[in-house]
């Protein structure tokens, strides 16, 4: 199962895939369904003007991650990425794949589904995975929302990761590849922060075996069963990019962004275009979930780790929860800190015991309540944190706060858990 329609198959044969038959408009309607099914993989089967499907909510629960690894759904998910991260194995590379079953050499945006989310914003492609490479730091694959602009015209905003460097490092101009249509292991690596010169590429191919083939128009390798392969180049040109709603549910800035020229598309026969819907599940488990075992990682440098969660009320990005086996009475402020260090753009994590669901955010608020105090338990202080806060200051810098909400050292335990009524 190397494709997303190999994983869309599979959801289907478990009764997981909801189909609409009847036809939906890629103009806000699509996008509503959606938001109004959040957590649901969704296919549509007609879609006003194309011949094309498309599908949404693939990656839209932990669940989901679960089944198309092939492993079971807990902390397991969790060791399985942190692994994969650890020890990534290149894609094998083949001569012929179905990502080019179709070459259109005469582009045409306007044919393919992108969807329009709000009145207010352009058609965006926001399921769409950049392929660009450097000769120093090799493959990298990252997001990056894109708008059509024209037939074979995009703006899109190139945040200052790793993509932003390959640019500036090639004088403003880069050959990319924007995939569509993937497996989940692709699209979830794709969104790891990985160090520089760590290829995401690998690190799909270790949760999940798949190929690569090289691109028409450009020398690039990309996934060989990607339903659609947009090959073309950032250009020097800047124009008006936004607004747009994002993970956190608020409009974005408009900016001055790149212009992408499209010089080819290359597609599978009857291609499902994937649209993800800004600031539902579906965006927030990829943004989010690629970080939770980054921070497990560096929880377990300073004490034992059980599990790590982003919270979806912190729109799996500000707001996270750490289960540790506390062994020392500063365990729980240790591993506070920690977390910070795996995800710099958190500004709360609570950090509780075994016995606490993490998944249940009434048993993590019942852990504050019962076994914190605020002037003791709570560590507060300023540091940079993400350009999506909107609260905070001009320059990112915003409040952070560690809750060590374990059992107090040198307390009686049984003061602290719960009773057993009926037991």
């Amino acid at each position: 199962m190397t494709g997303l329609r190999d994983f869309l198959e599979l959801l289907r044969k478990e009764g997981e895939l909801t189909t609409v038959k009847k036809e939906v408009d890629p103009y806000l309607e699509a996008a509503r369904i959606l938001k109004e099914n959040d957590g649901k993989t969704i296919l549509f089967e007609k879609v006003k003007g194309t011949d094309n499907k498309v599908a949404g909510g693939v990656c839209g629960s932990r669940r989901n991650f679960a089944r198309a690894f092939g492993i079971e759904e807990g902390t397991n998910l969790l060791e399985y990425i942190a692994d994969a991260i650890d020890k990534p194995k290149e894609p094998a590379k083949i001569s012929k794949g179905p990502c080019q079953e179709v070459v259109e050499e005469i582009v045409d945006l306007e044919k393919m589904p992108i969807l329009t989310h709000s009145s207010r914003e352009r058609p965006y492609i926001t399921a769409g995975v950049y392929v660009s490479y450097d000769k120093e730091y090799g493959y990298n694959l990252s997001y990056h929302r894109t708008a059509r602009i024209g037939k074979n015209r995009m703006v899109a905003r190139i945040c200052q990761r790793d993509l932003y460097k390959y640019l500036e490092r090639a004088g403003g101009e880069l050959d990319v590849a924007i995939c569509i249509g993937l497996h989940p292991a692709i699209l979830l690596a794709a969104a790891v922060s990985a160090q520089t010169g760590i290829s995401e590429m690998s690190i799909a191919n270790t949760l999940n075996p798949y190929k690569v083939i090289k691109c028409k128009t450009n020398d690039l390798l990309v996934p060989a069963d990607a339903e659609y392969v947009l090959e073309g180049r950032i250009t020097k040109e800047r124009t008006t990019e936004g607004p747009f709603i994002d993970i956190t549910g608020t409009f974005d800035i408009i900016r001055k962004e790149p212009v992408l020229e499209i010089d080819c598309i290359t597609h599978r026969k009857d291609p499902i275009y994937h649209g993800l819907v800004a600031s539902m599940s579906e965006h927030k488990f990829l943004m989010g979930m690629p970080r939770e075992p980054v921070i497990y990682r560096e929880v377990k440098k300073v004490c034992a780790c059980k599990d790590v969660i982003l919270t979806d009320g912190g729109c799996r990005w500000f707001d996270g929860v750490v289960k540790i086996k506390k062994e020392k009475e500063d365990d729980g402020k240790k591993a506070a800190e920690a977390a910070f260090r795996g995800h710099a753009s958190m500004k709360h994590v609570v950090v509780v015991d075994e016995d606490i669901d993490i998944h249940d955010i009434n048993e993590v608020e019942w852990a504050i309540a019962t076994r914190s105090q605020a002037g003791k338990d709570w560590n507060i202080k300023k540091e940079k944190g993400s350009s999506l806060d909107a609260s905070a200051e001009a320059d990112r810098t915003t409040s952070k706060a560690g809750i060590d909400a374990t059992i107090p050292w040198g307390k009686p335990k049984e003061k602290f858990l719960k009773g057993r009524i009926g037991e």
